[in-house]
């Protein structure tokens, strides 16, 4: 059985940063593309970031500069550390694994950024 499980969300206020993560398990982490994207109320869920097997990454244009993501294969876990957040940023974000026909999706954190 496959599980994304995200946590690290929360409240920040503008300008300040925030680190959420996802633990993978049922699958085998390091031949997945990872990625982080978020929905926030009335939007469609977008791509924030996204990170290949072999390491190579993508941000939104809204993201870059901002926004890292980051594997640790050996804990089969995804990072994205959020700097200089803007009220825009306000979302669930949602990890994603995808290789192949496989495609998981977490249950989501929040990350709200308000002050």
């Amino acid at each position: 059985q496959v599980q994304l499980v995200e946590s690290g969300g929360g409240l920040v206020q503008p300008g300040g940063s925030l680190s959420v993560s996802c633990a993978a398990s049922g699958i085998i982490f390091r031949f997945y593309t990872m990625a982080w994207y978020r929905q926030a109320p009335g939007k469609e869920r977008e791509l924030v970031a996204a990170i290949t097997s072999g390491g190579r990454t993508n941000y939104a244009d809204s993201v870059k500069g901002r926004f890292t993501i980051s594997r640790d294969n050996a804990k089969n876990t995804v990072y994205l550390q959020m700097n200089s957040l803007k009220p825009d940023d306000t979302a669930v974000y949602y990890c994603n694994a995808r290789q192949g026909p496989g495609n998981y999706w977490g249950q989501g954190t929040q990350v709200t950024v308000s002050s």
